[in-house]
Parts: C-alpha cells; sequence; structure tokens
C-alpha cells in the first residue's frame, strides 16, 4: 500500500517542466558539436574544420556520436526512473494509413532535399565521401536523429501535461524552432527554415508511429538522410 502510494505521489508531482528540461538538455547535447568543432578540435589538429584530413573529420564524428549516445543514454534512463515514462515500451500497431502518411512525409523531405542538393543526397555524398568517410558520416546521422527523436519525445510529453491534446505534434514544433533557429544563426534563413518544418514533419511522424520509440526511429533516420 505504501509503495503504491508512493508511486502515486510520484506520478502526480510530473511536470512539464521536468519533460521540458530533458528536451533541452537533448539539445544542448547536439550543441556539444560546436564546441568541439570550433572551439577545441581546431587547437588539437592545428586547422579549421574546412582543412581536417579524412582522419581528423573521422576522429570528429566518433568523438560527437560518443557524447550524443552517452547523453541519450542518460536520458532516457533519467525518463524511465525518475519520471516513470516507459520510453521502450512497444506502441500499438500502425494502420495502413499511417504508413501511407509517413511514406509521404518521407517522400517530401526527398523532395526539398533532392532540390537542395541537386540530386539524390545519399548517392552524392557517397561520391565526394568515399566509402570509409561516408560510413561514418552516416554513423553520426544515426546519432543525431536518436537526439532529434528525444528532443521531440519530451517536448511532446511536456505540452501534452500542459494542454492535454495529444493529437497536436508538439514535440515537432519545438525541435523545429530549436533546429530551425540553430540553422538561422549557424548557416542561413533558408536552411533554418527548412529546419522548422522537418522538425514538424518529424513531429508528426513520431505521433503516426504511435509514440514507439523504435519505429519512429527508423522512419526519422530514413527520412533525415534522404
Amino acid at each position: 500500500m505504501k509503495r503504491a502510494k508512493t508511486a502515486k505521489q510520484s506520478e502526480n508531482t510530473v511536470k512539464g517542466s521536468d519533460f521540458l528540461n530533458l528536451g533541452l538538455i537533448a539539445f544542448a547535447g547536439l550543441g556539444m558539436e560546436v564546441i568541439y568543432a570550433y572551439f577545441l578540435e581546431p587547437v588539437v589538429y592545428g586547422a579549421t574544420m574546412e582543412n581536417w584530413s579524412p582522419m581528423q573529420t573521422i576522429l570528429h564524428w566518433l568523438l560527437t556520436c560518443i557524447t550524443w549516445g552517452i547523453v541519450a543514454v542518460v536520458l532516457i534512463q533519467k525518463a524511465e526512473k525518475k519520471y516513470q515514462f516507459p520510453m521502450l515500451e512497444k506502441g500499438a500497431p500502425m494502420g495502413l494509413r499511417r504508413w501511407v502518411l509517413c511514406f509521404l512525409l518521407i517522400l517530401l523531405a526527398f523532395g526539398a532535399d533532392y532540390m537542395d542538393w541537386g540530386g539524390f543526397k545519399v548517392y552524392i555524398e557517397f561520391i565526394r565521401r568515399g566509402p570509409l568517410l561516408f560510413f561514418f558520416q552516416y554513423l553520426y546521422y544515426a546519432f543525431e536523429t536518436l537526439l532529434f527523436l528525444l528532443i521531440i519525445v519530451f517536448g511532446q510529453k511536456a505540452c501534452e501535461i500542459w494542454f492535454h491534446r495529444p493529437n497536436v505534434p508538439y514535440g515537432g514544433i519545438i525541435c523545429g524552432l530549436t533546429w530551425g533557429l540553430a540553422h538561422i544563426f549557424t548557416k542561413n534563413l533558408f536552411t533554418g527554415l527548412a529546419g522548422l518544418i522537418l522538425g514538424f514533419a518529424m513531429g508528426g511522424i513520431y505521433l503516426l508511429a504511435n509514440r514507439d520509440l523504435k519505429k519512429a526511429y527508423l522512419l526519422l533516420f530514413v527520412m533525415f538522410i534522404v
């Protein structure tokens, strides 16, 4: 009885700000790459990122992936143990309509990237990078996708606690705003707006996947790389 009461009290004391903080930590984890690429590694390598050798670029990606992996594991464990939020719980099966909508969103992302790159992004990067760099770059994309998904998951949960409307892709809005603003400051306005739209679409895919973290991750990774 005492254990059940404690669990109930713990559930009732979890606030939307708790989950928003987790999402912001995931975003800050993404930002660690900026510190590595622009402040630490240029000192170690004696060259700016544009002038790194292939091996230095691979080491940068590996360092970033390790950092992002640690951040992701810590956040998932904290959400499950401290806030009783079942991150890895299997969601309900997706019907045909949901799969079709996911496919359309991925197709939309593919079309935008195709126009932006002037061709099939994966093929172009393979030709430019070569097999070895291509492999590590897409390993980097895999970890990046995971942190973007965590921003969506925690942002969605926070806003559902606040606004009680589970069908609104709040997580995608938060992901798009953080991602978009970051790209506006580090790249340009067009890239930032594209990130805003893509983040919103990624939030939609998370809901279409019935909040199943594994399915959502695979769908978002495909969407992210194409």
